[in-house]
C-alpha cells in the first residue's frame, strides 16, 4: 500500500493536447503518483481529435501511475470544454470530435443567435451567447456539412462524458460542463426544449445531468483500467469548472488562466447573463456561476510568434510602439472567428525582441478587456489575480500581465489544477465535503505574490485603437481578402 494518510483518488485532466492523472491522498492533498500522455489534433481551421485517443492517453497515464492507480477509492475527470462527441448504436465515435478551437461553424452560430430570439434572448435562456466554440454551434454544423454522421448519432457526449461513460457504462455529464453546450437553459437547470428542437438534436441522445456531489457510477468490469472494480466515479466536469475547485476558489476572486487558450473568470453567486457574449454565463461544479471569458489564441500563438522570430520565450525586450494581435487561430473575444495576426508599428529600430514583448502584450490585453465584465459587484478588484495555467510560471507573462493589469498577482505552487480540482471532486465524494473546501483544505493556492505596479495606460490604449481601427479587416479575415 502507499504511505498516505487517507484514502487515494485520482484526478484527470484531458485537455487539448493531453491526458494527465494525479493519484492523490484525499487527506492531505499530496500527489502520490502522476502520469501524462499526448494526444493528436489535426490543423488549420478544422480541429478534430479521435476520442479513442483520449481513452488510450488515460489508460498510459494511469499506467504510469502504478499501483497507486489500482488503490483509488474514487476518480473524477475533468475535460475540455465544448467538444462535440458523436457515438454509434455501439458506443463507437461516428467521426473525430470537434473541438472547442474548432471556428468552422462560426457561420452557424451567427444563425443560431438570430433565429431563436438575439442575443438578450439566448444570454436570459442558457447564459450564453454561442459562438463556434459551442457545443449546438458544432451540431449544426455537423448537420448541414455531414448529414449522414448525424443520422448515425446515436449518443452525443463531451469529452469528460466520454471518458465518464467508458468507466460506468452510464451516459452522465455534469451542470459545470453542460452549460457550455448552449443546449442547456441556466435559468432552469434543464436541457433547453426549443433549441433542441430547432438543431434537430433528440434530448434522448443525450446524458443524464448528475447533481453536484452524486455519484456518477461506479467503475465496471471488462476495461483495461488499473482501478478496483466499485471505485466511485464522481460527475466529473469542464476544465475550467475543475481549476476552479482546484483552487478552492470562493466567490469574488479573480483567476487569470494561461494555456492553449486564455480565460478568466470568478466564482459568483449571480447567475450570469451577458448579452454582448463577452462573458459565458458558465455553471461551476458545486452549484454557484462561473461567469468566464476565454480566447483562442494564448500561449501557443506568443509561443509561435518567438519561433518566428527565432527567439526563446522569455526574449522579450521592452520600449516599443509596435502593436500585435496574435490572432493565429482566428478569436472569440473579441469575437473575431475568421481573423488573423495582425502586426502594426514597425520601424526600422524595432527589435524581435520588441515584437515579442508585443504579442504577449497583445494576447494579455484580450484577457483583461474582459475581466471587469466577469466581476460582479461583490467583487474585491484590488485583490491578487491568481495566476494559473503553463504560462503562469514564465516571466514574460507574469510580468506582462502584472503591468497591464496594475494589480498584485499571485501565482499558486500548485500544478496540474484541473487534476486537483477533479481529484478534490472525488475526494468529495468520500467524504461528503464540498470539493472547493476539499481544495482549501489542500491549501492549493499557496504561493509568491508580486506586488501591483503602475498599469501601463499608454500600451492599453494603443492596442485598444489599433484594434479598433482595425476591426473591418479582422472581420473580413485573410481568406476573403
Amino acid at each position: 500500500m502507499s504511505a498516505a494518510e487517507g484514502p487515494l483518488v485520482v484526478g484527470v485532466d484531458t485537455s487539448t493536447q493531453s491526458t494527465k492523472a494525479l493519484v492523490v491522498d484525499a487527506s492531505t492533498g499530496q500527489v502520490v503518483a502522476s502520469g501524462q500522455a499526448a494526444h493528436t489534433v489535426t490543423s488549420g481551421a478544422g480541429r478534430e481529435s479521435d476520442p479513442r485517443q483520449w481513452w488510450d492517453a488515460l489508460c498510459e497515464a494511469l499506467r504510469q501511475c502504478g499501483d497507486a492507480a489500482h488503490e483509488a477509492a474514487a476518480v473524477s475527470i475533468g475535460g475540455q470544454q465544448h467538444g462535440l462527441v458523436t457515438l454509434d448504436a455501439h458506443g463507437e465515435p461516428v467521426r473525430p470530435a470537434l473541438l472547442w478551437n474548432d471556428v468552422r461553424s462560426a457561420p452557424q452560430a451567427r444563425r443560431l443567435v438570430e433565429e431563436l430570439g438575439g442575443p438578450d434572448a439566448w444570454a436570459e435562456r442558457t447564459g450564453s451567447v454561442p459562438g463556434a466554440s459551442f457545443t449546438v454551434s458544432k451540431w449544426a454544423w455537423l448537420a448541414e456539412h455531414e448529414p449522414d454522421a448525424v443520422r448515425a448519432t446515436r449518443a452525443v457526449r463531451l469529452p469528460h462524458d466520454y471518458l465518464t461513460e467508458r468507466l460506468t457504462g452510464l451516459g452522465t455529464t455534469d451542470r459545470g460542463d453542460v452549460s457550455g453546450t448552449g443546449w442547456w437553459a441556466s435559468a432552469t437547470e434543464s436541457y433547453d426544449e426549443e433549441t433542441l428542437a430547432h438543431v434537430g438534436l433528440d434530448p434522448a441522445l443525450l446524458p443524464r445531468v448528475v447533481r453536484p456531489g452524486e455519484v456518477a457510477g461506479t467503475v465496471r468490469d471488462g476495461h483495461d483500467l488499473p482501478f478496483s472494480k466499485g471505485a466511485l466515479v464522481a460527475p466529473g466536469t469542464g476544465d475550467n469548472a475543475a481549476a476552479a475547485l482546484g483552487l478552492g476558489l470562493r466567490p469574488g476572486t479573480p483567476v487569470l488562466s494561461l494555456g492553449t487558450s486564455g480565460t478568466v473568470y470568478a466564482v459568483s453567486k449571480r447567475r450570469p447573463t451577458d448579452p454582448t457574449g463577452t462573458v459565458a454565463g458558465f455553471a461551476d461544479a458545486h452549484g454557484d456561476w462561473l461567469p468566464l471569458a476565454c480566447t483562442l489564441n494564448c500561449t501557443l500563438a506568443v509561443d509561435r510568434v518567438a519561433a518566428l522570430l527565432g527567439l526563446d520565450r522569455e526574449a522579450v525586450e521592452p520600449g516599443t510602439s509596435v502593436t500585435l494581435l496574435p490572432y493565429l487561430d482566428g478569436e472569440r473575444t473579441p469575437n473575431l472567428p475568421h481573423a488573423s495576426g495582425l502586426l502594426h508599428g514597425l520601424r526600422h529600430d524595432t527589435t524581435a525582441g520588441q515584437v515579442l514583448q508585443a504579442a504577449y502584450d497583445g494576447a494579455v490585453h484580450s484577457l483583461l478587456g474582459a475581466l471587469d465584465l466577469v466581476l460582479d459587484e461583490d467583487a474585491d478588484r484590488s485583490a491578487p489575480l491568481l495566476l494559473i495555467g503553463g504560462g503562469a510560471r514564465g516571466t514574460a507573462w507574469q510580468e506582462t500581465v502584472r503591468r497591464l493589469s496594475g494589480r498584485p498577482v499571485q501565482i499558486p505552487e500548485a500544478k496540474e489544477l484541473v487534476a486537483l480540482g477533479a481529484a478534490a471532486q472525488a475526494a468529495g465524494l468520500l467524504t461528503g465535503e464540498d470539493p472547493a473546501a476539499v481544495a482549501r483544505r489542500w491549501n492549493t493556492t499557496e504561493g509568491r505574490v508580486l506586488d501591483a505596479v503602475e498599469r501601463d495606460e499608454e500600451a492599453l490604449s494603443r492596442i485598444a485603437g489599433v484594434l479598433s481601427d482595425a476591426s473591418p479587416l479582422l472581420e473580413r479575415g485573410a481568406d476573403s481578402l
